[in-house]
This record gives C-alpha cells, sequence and structure tokens, in this order.
C-alpha cells in the first residue's frame, strides 16, 4: 500500500490512515477507494492523483 498525492492541492492520501471525513477506514488501499471519492481537501477527482 503505497501513498497517493494530489496534484491540484498536494493533499497525500495514507491508506494506514483512511479517510476519517468520508468514513474511509484505515488500511484501504486507494485503489479500493470508491470511483466517486474525492480529494478532501480541494475536491479532485481520483484521476488527480499520483503514486508516491
Amino acid at each position: 500500500m503505497g501513498k497517493w498525492k494530489c496534484n491540484t492541492c498536494d493533499y497525500v492520501y495514507n491508506p494506514e490512515k483512511g479517510d476519517i471525513s468520508r468514513n474511509i477506514k484505515k488500511t484501504t488501499p486507494f485503489e479500493k477507494l470508491p470511483e466517486k471519492w474525492t480529494c478532501p481537501k480541494c475536491g479532485g477527482s481520483k484521476g488527480q492523483f499520483t503514486r508516491m
């Protein structure tokens, strides 16, 4: 499981932390996030993220 960075705002999705604001549990890999999941900081789509 790697971290993913938003190319718009530099938010980093860390699977070890999940996304509490969107009820995404810890250890959820980026690939398993719902397709409609968006960046919690800027609202960017999953397509705006690159693997770190």
